[in-house]
């Protein structure tokens, strides 16, 4: 599965290993940051998200919080970005939600579960249905 991947400075480290830990399995764009220097999530929240909508697939956006990034992607019509904070929250967005973007904690999410929501994010399948009703109203907010 091709995905991509970006953070900002303050997750930088945490995407560093997320990104290696993931390769091993997956076609991963590490799209930036490449270091420690500081730098504003907008900009790379951006470049993920419009990757993700061009290839159909999905992201994954660290920063300090999580919420930023968040709450920058989810500004993007087709961006459903999620923060998630542990594996439940994973499998709850992609199942009920489709989230295609999943938002991550550099500073309060240790690596190891940094990793183990990623994986459930990326096996959980959309259950469709009546949760397909709701996407569709998300759709059309703001119209």
């Amino acid at each position: 599965m091709k995905l991509f991947i970006a953070s900002d400075h303050a997750a930088f480290n945490e995407k560093q290993a997320l990104f290696d830990y993931l390769r091993k399995n997956h076609d991963v764009v590490d799209l930036g940051t490449h270091s420690l220097e500081s730098t504003h999530y907008p900009e790379w929240t951006k470049k993920l998200v419009e990757n993700v909508l061009k290839e159909k697939t999905f992201g994954i956006l660290l920063c300090g919080s999580g919420i930023g990034v968040c709450m920058a992607a989810n500004r993007y019509a087709g961006i459903r970005a999620a923060l998630c904070r542990d594996e439940d929250d994973a499998k709850m967005t992609r199942s009920h939600n489709n989230a295609n973007v999943l938002c991550l904690s550099g500073r309060k999410t240790d690596v190891e579960l940094l990793k183990r929501i990623t994986d459930v994010f990326l096996s959980t399948p959309f259950e469709g249905g009546r949760h397909q009703l709701r996407i569709d109203q998300f759709d059309s907010l703001g119209e």
